[in-house]
């Protein structure tokens, strides 16, 4: 037996209102971005329709439910990694579809929109990890080492081939996004702390040998892995920004400058003073916080902080462990990129092109995250509360 809801009472409704704020919050922050000239586009309305969209996108993504989610996820997968093999093999002249921006070919150039299926391919990810997660344990009902091994060279096996594409474009902040959603769901997929810990620990050795050979080894890593200047130039700009303040320092200067001058209340609505590049998309961050100062920039952090916090309470509610990995999956995937994207503008981490969720000017970006939040609409509004403690909870 389970209890009866009503269609509307089955709509997670403070989690749409959640959203709601993040629509505000990103039409205020990108009309005060325009005041600065870079650009001629009117980008408030693009961002609303991308809004609308997504709503709509929710709309149809709440038809479904878990188990066909875990149906679809394999070929969603597939899907994802066909985008990105076609957009390796796409003309990437001046002018053509694959054009690379800033280095990256990352985008599918339309008349109308430009489209990064990496964007698309984190929710793919997701689903296909949490399908692999569940389907083993479903499998092998009686943990041991052996099977704990196979299942995370499963994870690594998955991970590999959307990460080997999305280098190649090359884009390594949204490379670092796969990492930390892999991460997060191998914690808590069970598998032993024997293997994790050792694991997570060579992994971190690596990572500390790679910096110390970028500081003192560049000649090294150029000739044997091909690594271009400016990926050396984002570290050192991170670690010593005003020894390169005509130059790579540039940006992290300014969003440094234009945050702190914000101080505490911020110079009020479009009253911002220093020049920030790309202030609409990834530095939106820099014009809440020179806007309206400390306290602003503290009221966005909280509006994340009651995401996650939602997603959390919703995820504990789960029983059947596909629905459970896909909601932490999409928790750590919302979770890195608000760490980076803060963090990258005030010099705690490297900068890279990762957007502020929800907020920040993009279709592809908004319309990505909207598809994994629609998820989750869907998953809490085909939940049922079973009575007696039956652990069945879907229809």
């Amino acid at each position: 037996m389970h209890t009866n809801k009503s269609f509307s009472d089955r709509i997670d409704w403070p989690l749409a209102f959640i959203l709601f704020l993040f629509f505000a919050v990103s039409l205020i922050a990108i009309s005060s971005a325009q005041t600065s000239g870079q650009y001629l586009t009117n980008f408030v309305p693009r961002q609303a329709l991308f809004y609308f969209i997504s709503i709509c996108m929710i709309g149809v993504l709440m038809y479904f439910d878990p188990e066909q989610y875990k149906k679809m996820a394999y070929y969603l997968y597939g899907l994802g990694i066909f985008l990105l093999i076609v957009l390796m093999v796409s003309p990437d002249g001046p002018g053509q579809i694959a054009e690379p921006v800033n280095g990256a070919k990352a985008w599918f150039h339309t008349p109308f929109v430009n489209i990064q299926p990496a964007e698309f391919m984190k929710t793919f990810y997701i689903l296909a990890l949490a399908k692999m997660i569940s389907s083993h344990h479903e499998k092998n009902l009686l943990k041991t080492m052996k099977t704990d091994l196979i299942l995370l060279g499963k994870i690594l096996f998955c991970l590999m081939i959307p990460l080997g594409f999305i280098l190649l474009q090359p884009d390594l902040g949204t490379a670092l996004v796969f990492i930390a959603i892999t991460l997060a769901l191998t914690v808590v997929s069970g598998i032993t702390w024997k293997i994790i810990a050792p694991s997570f620990g060579g992994v971190a050795i690596i990572g500390a040998l790679l910096l110390w050979m970028t500081l003192y080894m560049q000649d090294f890593l150029s000739s044997a892995f091909g690594l271009k200047p400016y990926m050396f130039e984002r570290i050192y700009t991170w670690l010593d920004p005003y020894s390169y303040a005509e130059s790579g320092g540039y940006n992290l200067i300014a969003a440094m400058n234009a945050i702190g001058s914000g101080e505490v209340f911020g110079k009020g609505y479009q009253g911002r003073q220093v020049y920030v590049p790309e202030n609409h998309t990834d530095f939106i961050f820099t014009v809440i916080s020179e806007d309206f100062g400390f306290v602003g920039a503290s009221a966005v952090i909280i509006l994340f902080f009651m995401l996650i916090y939602h997603l959390t309470r919703i995820t504990l509610q789960f029983k059947d462990t596909f629905s459970t990995y896909v909601c932490a999956g999409i928790i750590a995937m919302i979770t890195f990129h608000v760490f980076q994207n803060i963090g990258m503008t005030i010099q705690l981490l490297p900068i890279t092109g990762i957007p502020l969720p929800f907020i920040s000017y993009g279709g592809s970006s908004l319309i990505g995250n909207m598809l994994a939040i629609g998820i989750v609409f869907s998953m809490k509004f085909h939940h049922r509360n079973y009575m007696f403690g039956n652990d069945k909870e879907l229809d």
